[in-house]
């Protein structure tokens, strides 16, 4: 039996980041990530299940040359900058400018191989664009997110703004080793501060 500590970092790691406070409201599609309903009626994420899912997100993001990482949450802001300066991404904070993926014409336009997002709710017009575009969507999702139109989620606390510092600085790692720019964990400089204080 594998041990439990193949995770990507310490569970202690995510626990202290809060990456598996979910939300009173709970979707259908979100309750398979759910491994239980506290007193106070919050749903907490399996965290083995979170787990799993950072590293096939990884995986994947890995492969393609142009990401667009990009979310309107303020939280996420110094998260997706530092993540897009490590994988060569591009980044887009704040609003999301109409046409960027579906408007030759417009000055920022970009044609990204994948779209890495938020959150589906906030980010919607991202959403609308790729799936116009059939570009893929990666989106973190909390247990209230609505995920129709995202081909793959990362359940978590995609509120917490150490939360989405862990996940961002995890997938940057993760990433670089799968290209193959570093060997192992230890040679990943950077801190989970640097994605967010």
């Amino acid at each position: 039996m594998a041990s439990k500590e193949t995770m990507l970092v310490k569970k202690n790691d995510y626990l202290t980041a809060g990456i598996h406070i979910g939300m009173k409201t709970c979707t259908p599609y979100m309750k398979q990530f759910i491994y239980k309903i506290r007193d106070d009626g919050l749903a907490v994420f399996n965290l083995q299940k979170v787990d799993e899912r950072i590293k096939i997100a990884a995986n994947f993001l890995s492969g393609f040359e142009k990401i667009l990482v990009a979310s309107r949450k303020e939280n996420a802001a110094q998260g997706i900058k530092k993540f897009a300066e490590m994988v060569g991404a591009r980044a887009i904070t704040g609003r999301f400018p109409p046409g960027t993926l579906t408007n030759p014409s417009f000055k920022e336009f970009f044609e990204p191989d994948v779209v890495f997002i938020v959150d589906p709710l906030v980010d919607d017009q991202i959403v609308k664009e790729a799936k116009k575009k059939r570009i893929p969507i990666i989106s973190m999702a909390d247990t209230f997110n609505t995920v129709k139109d995202i081909d793959y989620i990362i359940p978590m606390n995609n509120n917490g703004k150490k939360a989405l510092a862990l996940v961002f600085w995890i997938l940057a790692r993760e990433i670089l080793k799968k290209r193959k720019k570093i060997k192992k964990d230890s040679e990943f400089k950077l801190k989970v501060e640097d994605f967010g204080e």
